[in-house]
């Protein structure tokens, strides 16, 4: 096992080392060499981004499933008793593996359809991946703070500059909501670095922290964390920034930075805070019922497409934070599988969008319908994520929507009542926005013209349609993976909170 050494660092560093070759060509550029680098950025980009996932696969194959601790460490120690720390676990990479999944799918979206600052486009998304991927697999929580923070300003970036009309606004909207969070969450990281004398992950996750201080150190972490999904009733962040966000920057946000705030509450909150995790366990099913409901319900009022998804992004994001406060096996597993389906099935929605948003620059429904009979293929793929975000039995979104609720009714029932009608209600919402955009007769003259999916479209669509309908019949292929991992951590609350059980 671990054939490859420092393949963390390799995964982690290398579209930095992209990115970092894209700004010296560029810099010196000048003249007709300044568009030949233009024209050449999203070959280097999509190629370092496919070396990455070809790495993160590698990391894969190489990892033993069977241990639940954490592998390919690396270990370096640095100044005031910091260190720059790896490792993984199958919690951790199988959010890696996604995030390297969907990076280069990003880039071929946006092949051709981005017109300005190619190179700078391209070198803020490859230094968005090494950030998030930083996230998931620091071990040292001043280095996972660093990164955590620091994926705020690429994603800042790509809203601002590549956004919509009001791209300024709903870029420091995101940079704000976020940034107040993690200010609370610096507080408590400074605490427990002076508690327990280390900023080792490994030995915190170990560390007995007083009773009264995990309350306060878990509203900390909360702070940010649930900005971050984005958690009912501070989520208002989020559809602005979709709507502003170009589509490959809505496909980051909700395939990947939405999954820190979840991955943010096992890693933390449950391990290190479990008395305080129990003690706020039922405020979390409330807000996570709430945005469920409530959040389908405005999604269902909304004209824009992306408005529509940005909202049901929050409400599948509620079945997570119910799967991880149910604080039992089978519902930090659900949390986990929603992730990563909620990641790929999300993903394809905005890209879906981001098709038709490509020939007829707008995104409200009124404008569409009929577009069955023009875009056939389209319309089939449509469908799948349609039915796979409603939860359709062989598809992934079916998946880990039961394990959530079932881990929520493990706990109290009406949980996983409240949480089936909001399947109840993404249903409806879904139905009702594919039957207006695919289905009735041509009224506008515009989509007499418009155009089937193109090669490069179907290339993006097809591993994304492979992974949803392969997860939702085979499920293990995710739940092996983080399995032990998941069970180590249920056992850990079980043995430090007692009364959780």
């Amino acid at each position: 096992m671990n054939t490859l050494p420092h393949i963390l660092s390799l995964i982690t560093f290398l579209p930095l080392l992209g990115a970092l070759v894209l700004l010296v060509f560029r810099a010196s550029a000048r003249g007709e060499d300044a568009g030949i680098i233009d024209r050449n950025a999203p070959s280097v980009a999509l190629a370092t981004s496919l070396i990455t996932f070809g790495l993160s696969i590698w990391a894969l194959l190489d990892f033993n499933i069977a241990d639940p601790g954490f592998q390919f460490v690396e270990k370096a120690d640095w100044f005031g008793g910091m260190s720059y720390h790896l490792g993984v676990d199958g919690i951790s990479l199988s959010l890696i593996v996604l995030t390297t999944f969907l990076m280069p799918l990003c880039f071929i979206a946006s092949w051709g359809v981005v017109k300005k600052r190619i190179t700078e486009y391209m070198v803020a998304f490859l230094i968005l991946e090494t950030l998030m991927i930083g996230v998931f697999a620091s071990l040292d929580i001043v280095l996972f703070y660093i990164f955590f923070e620091a994926g705020l300003i690429p994603m800042f970036i790509i809203i601002g500059v590549w956004g919509g009309p009001d791209r300024v606004y709903a870029a420091f909207k995101f940079f704000l909501y976020t940034l107040l969070g993690s200010v609370l969450m610096l507080v408590a990281v400074v605490a427990m670095i002076l508690t327990a004398d280390t900023t080792d992950m490994v030995m915190l996750l170990d560390f007995d922290f007083p009773v009264g201080m995990q309350t306060w150190l878990w509203l900390g972490f909360f702070a940010s964390f649930a900005v971050k999904m984005p958690m009912w009733p501070v989520h208002t962040w989020l559809p602005d920034a979709h709507v502003q966000a170009p589509t490959a920057g809505s496909v980051i946000l909700a395939g990947v930075l939405l999954k820190m705030g979840g991955y943010g509450f096992i890693r933390f909150s449950l391990p290190m805070f479990p008395d305080a995790s129990h003690t706020f366990a039922p405020l979390i099913f409330v807000l996570s019922v709430i945005a469920i409901i409530y959040t389908s319900l405005v999604a269902f009022r909304q004209t824009d497409m992306k408005k529509l998804i940005a909202y049901s992004s929050v409400a599948h994001m509620g079945f997570v934070t119910i799967g991880i406060f149910s604080m039992n096996l089978i519902g930090v597993q659900g949390a986990m599988f929603q992730m990563i389906s909620h990641g790929l099935v999300s993903g394809a929605l905005f890209l879906i969008v981001g098709v038709i948003y490509d020939r007829m620059h707008t995104r409200e429904i009124a404008a569409y319908g009929g577009l069955a009979q023009r875009m056939p293929v389209y319309a089939t793929v449509f469908m799948l994520f349609t039915m796979a975000n409603v939860g359709l039995p062989g598809t992934s979104g079916f998946v880990g929507e039961f394990l959530t609720m079932t881990g929520g009714y493990l706990v109290n029932s009406w949980i996983a009542f409240g949480a089936a009608f909001g399947v109840i209600l993404s249903a409806v919402y879904a139905l009702t926005l594919y039957k207006r955009v695919i289905y009735g007769d041509i009224t506008n003259p515009k989509l007499h013209d418009i155009t089937d999916m193109v090669r490069r479209e179907v290339i993006v669509f097809s591993p994304l349609v492979i992974a949803t309908i392969l997860f939702g019949i085979w499920p293990s292929l995710v739940t092996d993976l983080t399995g032990p991992a998941v069970e180590a951590l249920v056992e850990h609350i079980a043995i430090a909170a007692p009364a959780i059980q």
